[in-house]
């Protein structure tokens, strides 16, 4: 019998296509008669368009058209983005109308046959401006003689919430012996993916097809969007993907570049291509953070949590980038700020500003500032009331046998929040550091430890959703045994080098007792997947992907062995399916094979039991199951030079439960690499403008993305814990990213506090680090 696939780091199905060059990425796809495309981008970040000279621009040999959005008009509809009752919004187009309201805001496509020709176009596109004054500050925009980036709202904010749960806050707040307060800023930072957007669409004038290729993981989602935008029948579009790059969430929307090049194939009945630069890319792929909460925290003086007030103010940019309102990700942050700790009260205000700067969108953990201003308060309350770190954390977290109730709503069941952390205080010998960190300062040296401990949604509870604001209860996966006795699984998720070829094969095989290479996987392709706007994303690729890869196995396995009865004479229950062979429990050498099984379903149709149909398909709904809580306690030891405020990571240490692993080095890659990004954005990475709203960060010269060779040795420690059910592999795409800002701050923390130096925000270079050294007194 073979060996158990599920636990396994076996070889990825995708590697060698990989390793050997023969990815299929969208870049890479050369079509007979492509045309390439350029667009013609804002040089301001605010102000009114007076003309857009093309005329010279279409005069340069191999130029086959220019587009504005006057030419648009009446073949791409205005951009609408669905949100809460509250949200304020103004339609916008595809390519700029009538006013520019971010450097690098698409006014014009050029369209040519070859991208020489087409960038020679866009930089021959003459467009006259008249200067209007830039927001680029959240707080300034707020302000109420502001300019407005759109006039007709009003107000450049755009929308604002206030909820509360539990007991009165404000008597919470005057029972309470302490009341801590902190703001804290959340700086702007990019994804950089490594493959940055790239997009075919090919439009057929005779039928109306329109073929997309596009690296995105949410194929569905731009299907849906180009049929409303593009007024074409949404059957007549297929979307696909192949490869893809990286993506941190910046694939996930669909872009005004997107919508233009699709519009342009239409337009031509042509086929189009657009692939961004690395400039395009860090200018207006998308960006992601820039929050700022005040945090208010009501305790016991022996540490106990009381109540929490939190007040956000988010910058979104110029737009919002469908299909998602930015209102969602402040209303993640509102929701999660209580995360695994007991609380009676708690009350949240949030409110989300326009800038003339890029469109706020998801990246890995968009809610991460909840753990990094949460973790960092309780550092600070801790070192107020002289109570130990672990101390205050270990009497504030839920740790129940039984499910209970995070105070936003949302079931908190099967979470080993504090058994990470007291794993954690075994490993990182906090007792012999103390002595470390005395016998440093004497020297003259700093250094600090800091940790951070949560539980992140993965993909959360089944109620989660709906609390949050949204209905979504499962995934649906198709899967057919073919004539030859392979599985063919057609899933939601479209990975972007999470390994979803081998994760979800793997469970799949095991269910139905095959090899891993009887089992194919389908994704990224609108005409053979089910349909989602989700796609992947959320940490939901395990349990929930491969969940229902394995339910959907489950279901074809049945129907197999009801077949295989009838002819083994034998109770289906008595029968199992190994190595592609069915036979009776404890007699495998008396048997049929699978594929026998496969043959006779599809061509003796007449001869199945009664009441089966031709052939062994299936599709399952997977209802979200219990629990969907990772839990985590990362560590992290630093030393500042307090010369060159140069801070150094010696060790890094991850205690995580993610249940059971299904691919344990996938699991350690995916954490390792989200600690990499958390520790690069407290080290390296940030997006800077000046008051004019041109961003100074739109290389790789100038926004600081680490190498290996700035990263520390992640050690990863996983939790043994008894599953929660058949699919309790939770996900942890984010929880790296999550974990690392709020434990790498608040080592720096410990590291100054003795010199009296507040840590209040998260972006801390050595520049950074020197200004605050430099103010000791």
């Amino acid at each position: 019998m073979a060996a158990r696939l599920t636990g396994q780091s076996v070889d990825r199905v995708e590697g060698p296509r990989l390793l050997r060059g023969e990815g299929r990425f969208t870049g890479n796809i050369r079509h007979p008669d492509l045309l390439h495309t350029a667009f013609v981008r804002s040089t301001m970040a605010h102000a009114d368009i007076l003309s857009i000279d093309t005329a010279e621009a279409k005069a340069i040999p191999g130029v086959v058209a220019v587009f504005s959005n006057d030419d648009f008009t009446g073949v791409v509809n205005p951009i609408n983005i669905v949100g809460p009752p509250e949200l304020l919004g103004s339609p916008f187009t595809a390519l700029a109308s009538g006013k520019v309201r971010t450097v690098g805001e698409p006014i014009a496509i050029v369209v040519a046959r070859s991208r020489q020709a087409a960038a020679d176009g866009a930089a021959s596109v003459a467009v006259e401006y008249e200067s209007l004054p830039a927001v680029v500050d959240m707080h300034d925009a707020s302000a109420p003689d502001a300019p407005l980036l759109f006039e007709e709202l009003g107000t450049n904010v755009v929308y604002e919430t206030a909820q509360s749960w539990g007991d009165d806050i404000d008597q919470t707040f005057a029972d309470a012996d302490h009341v801590f307060t902190r703001t804290f800023t959340q700086h702007r930072f990019g994804h950089a993916p490594l493959e940055g957007r790239v997009m075919v669409a090919s439009y057929t004038p005779s039928d109306g097809r329109l073929e997309i290729e596009i690296a995105t993981k949410r194929p569905h989602a731009v299907k849906l969007n180009l049929a409303g935008l593009l007024s074409i029948p949404f059957q007549n579009i297929r979307v696909r993907t192949g490869d893809i790059g990286g993506a941190f969430g910046s694939k996930g929307q669909v872009g005004r570049e997107d919508i233009s090049v699709a519009a342009a194939a239409k337009m031509l009945g042509a086929t189009v291509q657009w692939t961004e630069d690395r400039t395009e890319n860090l200018q207006m792929a998308g960006h992601a953070r820039e929050e700022d909460l005040t945090v208010e925290v009501a305790v016991k003086s022996d540490g106990t949590l009381l109540g929490i007030r939190a007040d956000m103010v988010m910058d979104q940019g110029a737009y919002p980038m469908p299909p998602y309102p930015s209102s969602l990700f402040c209303n993640l942050v509102k929701m999660l700020i209580p995360n695994a700790y007991r609380l009676e009260a708690y009350a949240f205000r949030g409110r989300v500003v326009a800038t003339n700067k890029c469109s706020y969108i998801a990246y890995r953990g968009p809610w991460a500032a909840e753990t990094w201003v949460r973790e960092r308060m309780l550092d600070e309350i801790a070192a107020a009331l002289g109570i130990d770190r672990v101390e205050i954390r270990r009497r504030n977290l839920i740790d129940e046998d039984q499910p209970t109730k995070m105070i936003t709503g949302p079931t908190v069941s099967g979470i080993t929040a504090r058994q990470t952390l007291d794993r954690a205080v075994e490993l990182m010998g906090l007792n012999g550091f103390s002595a470390q960190q005395a016998a440093a300062r004497a020297e003259g040296r700093l250094l600090g430890l800091g940790f951070a401990t949560f539980i992140e949604i993965a993909p959360g509870p089944p109620d989660f959703a709906q609390s949050a604001g949204f209905d979504l209860r499962g995934e649906l996966t198709w899967a057919r045994l073919e004539p030859t006795g392979d599985l063919t699984i057609a899933s939601c998720q479209s990975p972007h080098g999470q390994g979803h070829e081998t994760t979800i094969a793997q469970v799949a095989a095991d269910e139905l007792g095959v090899s891993l290479d009887r089992v194919r996987i389908v994704f990224g392709d609108t005409d053979s997947t089910p349909f989602t706007v989700l796609g992947t994303g959320g940490s939901r690729a395990s349990m929930m992907g491969a969940g229902a890869a394995m339910a959907a196995a489950a279901e074809v396995k049945a129907k197999v062995l009801a077949i295989a009865a009838e002819q083994l004479e034998a109770n289906p229950a008595d029968l199992e399916i190994a190595d592609g062979n069915i036979s009776v429990r404890g007699t495998p050498g008396h048997g049929v094979p699978l594929a026998a099984i496969a043959q006779q379903a599809w061509f003796a149709p007449s001869s199945l039991p009664q009441g089966m149909d031709q052939g062994i398909e299936v599709t399952v709904e997977y209802r979200t199951p219990p629990g969907g809580w990772a839990s985590a306690t990362h560590c992290c030891w630093v030393e500042i030079d307090p010369d060159t405020g140069e801070i150094t990571i010696p060790r890094y240490l991850v205690v995580e439960d993610c249940g059971e692993m299904i691919h344990p080095a996938i699991v350690d890659g995916q954490i390792q690499g989200g600690v990499a990004q958390g520790i690069a954005a407290v080290l390296f990475e940030r997006h800077f403008y000046d008051e004019d709203g041109n961003l100074l960060t739109a290389s790789l010269a100038d926004y600081l993305v680490p190498s290996a060779a700035e990263m520390p040795v992640i050690e990863v420690e996983h939790l043994k814990v008894e599953p929660l059910h058949d699919a309790d592999w939770r996900g942890v795409g984010e929880g790296g990213l999550i974990g690392a800002p709020a434990a790498v701050t608040n080592a720096v923390a410990d590291a100054v506090r003795h010199l009296g130096i507040s840590i209040d925000e998260q972006y801390l270079p050595p520049r950074r680090m020197r200004e605050l050294l430099a103010n000791v007194g």
